[in-house]
């Protein structure tokens, strides 16, 4: 079945105009199912952009979750809190306080909630997994921006979790140090924090005025949340909503010298002949390495880090994806601390900095700072083993080029209501000869509260090492046979662009977006693994709140279309997708939709490409979460010498469940097949399986298992981990990895068996030292 794109972008389009030409009918359809009843806003009126003067503490705070001192009754008291989920700014059904005070060293924040002790979610487990407890928190803008958010949190017994939100991105892997505690009560909870200024980041004034809201999470048959500063779902701007906080007087951001020493010792093992599994194993010595981190808070703008001999090795196992039916690479999330923090601002549309490209380090060394609007950050790397990925329009290639220096740097001028102008450079050196460098500049500009207007552009310069052996079995050509894959010298240049308008509003959302990048273009220090692409996308959706129906809390109908060709005009790819999701009580998410599209691949037009997915996904109680995905379809067998259509299934299942408040078990399952659609006989088959368990012991001391085979492969990895972490930064950890391979059972008179090809022990002590 063949498909006319521009028919499909023509129907995306009317639909669009004429929602815009007419919103006020669509809204008045939905009046009697989304509407608030009049007596209702007359009884309760949540409070708009609200304000705190906060008092200066009088007397001694102990934080041990009971909020007994006589500090807490002279502290500014935020109340009043709305819902903003599932109902839009009504009254909670639970009763929440807040109390905030400071002194000269810390802000400190008290949560009183009541509620039926009998189902208040509170596990034992280690900081940073409290996502699906009851949590308290605060939502907090010291710069008054909106373009970084601190979010501080505790659930009811005192265990931590934090991230940081920037320009709508939550960063799940920031940590900072701060204390908290949290004591279950006759008719609640309570939970007692202590942040220290010299934790956060904040503008040098006399006085200071933040904005924040305080927030609560009540998991129960929705996951309701409530803010104490309203939020209107018709703005998508968040921060912009926020309350003020001021009144706290000689206050100075962490101006302080941190230093982080560690220590690794790693002794692993591997068999002699991978080929021969009844070889002997070899045994290697033991290896100790230390090495230095330094945190230099040069001025309250301004932060430097450095980290010598850096250990690098994986403490969280990557899980494994299906790669059996692509020709591109794949990116994994970045797990290192030091790259990790700050990484927000290095995080633009198109793919120029991927934090993995710098492998294995000696030395690296970053700046970030904030003067004013304008943030500035840097960072240099000298690496002992970089991989360069190579995008080409129908697939990606990786290798290893040795040893490298990078330099990463930005600056972002910030203004109101989330929008900004950034500029964003790039340079790699190879020790070997060889360079990459590219140069951006990227921005948002929201207006009229729901419309945004995004773009980057990207100019690169490619200068290839003279290594042919490096790239062996590369042997095409691109940019129409004016350069060969082979690394053999050559210099070019290239570019990439991306432009978006959208709308992102209560009910009715758009995105529509351009993509391009060059059949030259490449990211030495980034991750773009196509070029010779150009694409346009069009996304339709609209919401429907469904305040009459017990069990549905919206509905999420969508169509969007896409175009793909390349610099010849040739077209690549084109495709139509509708679908719906729900989100319905016990925190179930339910959706399905359906794809036709069309295909060149290797100059053959696959015209009759199709897929219809549907899943399911429910917190069903406090104790089991469970979640399945559904695709089937026609795809194209890509790997074959001649690539063909084939019918494709693949299926995934995920939960976690939870026996115990000290136990967590995280199960997966992904299986995928792709067979010949006249004799049924299989391209691939297999699966990937995995399960995490987590036990904890105390609340700094754990057990972490990861149990995980790969059928595609035919490997199983057991990889335990132990680990004593008094705060985010000192740590200990002890563990082990051990891989298993199968081989032929004829080699023992077996059907087939496991023999471990690889193991290693390892132990990493590090120790936060702050002066």
């Amino acid at each position: 079945m063949s498909i006319s794109l521009p028919r499909c972008f023509f129907w995306i389009l009317l639909f669009g105009f004429g929602l815009l030409a007419s919103p006020a009918t669509a809204q008045k359809q939905l009046a009697d199912a989304t509407s608030t009843p009049a007596s209702s806003t007359t009884r309760f009126a949540p409070n708009v952009k609200p304000a705190l003067h906060i008092p200066k503490r009088e007397g001694p705070i102990e934080i041990d979750g009971v909020l007994d001192e006589a500090a807490w009754q002279q502290a500014a008291h935020a109340r009043n809190f709305s819902e903003t989920f599932p109902d839009d700014q009504m009254k909670p059904p639970i009763d929440v306080s807040v109390y905030v005070t400071y002194d000269d060293h810390h802000f400190y924040v008290a949560y009183q909630i009541k509620d039926d002790p009998n189902a208040i979610r509170a596990n034992l487990s280690d900081r940073d997994q409290i996502w699906n407890d009851d949590y308290s928190g605060i939502l907090l803008d010291t710069n008054g921006d909106g373009q970084e958010v601190y979010f501080i949190a505790a659930n009811p017994i005192g265990i931590q979790g934090d991230t940081r939100i920037s320009r709508g991105n939550e960063d799940l892997s920031f940590n900072l140090v701060y204390e908290s505690e949290g004591q279950l009560t006759e008719d609640g909870y309570q939970i007692e924090m202590a942040i220290p200024f010299r934790s956060l980041r904040f503008p040098q004034r006399d006085v200071q005025e933040w904005e924040a809201t305080f927030w609560i999470t009540h998991p129960r048959d929705s996951r309701n949340t409530y803010s104490w500063a309203a939020m209107d779902r018709d703005n998508p701007c968040m921060s912009c909503q926020f309350g003020a906080l001021n009144g706290m007087r000689g206050v100075e951001s962490g101006k302080n010298l941190e230093i982080l020493p560690s220590i690794t010792g790693a002794q692993s093992g591997a068999l002699r002949d991978f080929d021969n599994p009844n070889s002997a194993f070899d045994n290697n010595r033991i290896n100790v390495d230390p090495s230095l981190d330094l945190k230099y808070g040069i001025s309250s703008d301004l932060t430097a880090d450095l980290t010598i001999n850096p250990d690098y090795s994986q403490i969280e196992a990557d899980a494994a994806q299906v790669d059996v039916n692509t020709t591109f690479a794949l990116s994994f999330p970045e797990r290192r601390p030091f790259f990790q923090e700050g990484s927000d601002l290095f995080r633009t549309p198109i793919d120029i900095v991927y934090t993995r490209s710098i492998n294995n380090p000696i030395a690296a060394g970053k700046l970030t700072g904030r003067f004013g609007s304008t943030n500035v950050a840097y960072i240099g790397a000298r690496d002992n083993t970089s991989p360069l990925l190579l995008p080409f329009e129908e697939s990606s290639a990786l290798v290893s080029v040795g040893k490298s220096i990078s330099n990463l740097v930005r600056v972002q001028h910030n203004f109101p209501d989330n929008s900004y102008i950034g500029a964003l450079a790039t340079d790699r050196r190879l020790e070997d000869g060889g360079a990459g460098s590219t140069l951006g500049v990227d921005g948002t500009f929201r207006f009229l509260t729901n419309y945004q207007l995004e773009g980057h552009f990207v100019a690169s310069r490619t200068e290839e090492p003279d290594a042919p052996a490096l790239s062996d079995g590369l042997d095409y050509t691109f940019d129409d046979g004016n350069h060969t894959a082979a690394l053999d010298g050559e210099t070019f240049g290239g570019h990439a662009l991306y432009a978006s308008f959208e709308r992102d509003a209560r009910h009715w959302n758009f995105d529509f977006d351009y993509w391009e990048t060059s059949p030259t273009f490449r990211a030495d220090n980034g991750f773009v693994t196509q070029n010779n692409y150009r694409a346009f996308i069009a996304y339709q959706g609209y919401t429907f709140y469904t305040d009459n129906i017990s069990f549905i809390n919206r509905i999420r109908p969508f169509v969007s279309a896409r175009r793909e060709w390349n610099f010849d005009a040739v077209r690549k790819d084109e495709s139509i997708n509708t679908g719906v999701s729900f989100s319905m009580i016990r925190q179930t998410q339910f959706w399905t939709e359906y794809t036709l599209r069309r295909e060149r691949f290797q100059d053959i037009d696959f015209d009759d490409l199709r897929e219809w997915e549907i899943g399911l996904e429910s917190q069903l109680s406090e104790k089991i979460g469970l979640g399945t995905e559904l695709e089937l379809g026609r795809d194209i067998a890509r790997n074959l010498d001649a690539p063909e259509t084939g019918n494709s299934l693949e299926f995934s299942a995920w939960g976690t469940l939870r026996p115990t408040q000290r136990l967590k078990l995280q199960p997966s399952f992904t299986y995928a097949e792709l067979s010949d659609r006249g004799s049924n006989d299989n391209f691939f088959r297999g699966y990937i399986a995995r399960i995490r368990t987590d036990y904890q012991f105390t609340r700094r001391f754990f057990l972490r298992t990861v149990v995980q085979y790969n059928d595609f492969a035919e490997r199983l990895d057991v990889d335990p981990l132990f680990t004593y972490r008094i705060n985010p930064f000192t740590v200990f950890h002890v563990g082990s990895t051990h891989t298993f391979d199968s081989y032929p059972g004829q080699l023992r008179g077996e059907d087939r068996f496991l023999q471990q090809t690889q193991r290693q022990f390892f132990f990493k002590f590090q120790y936060l030292i702050r002066t």
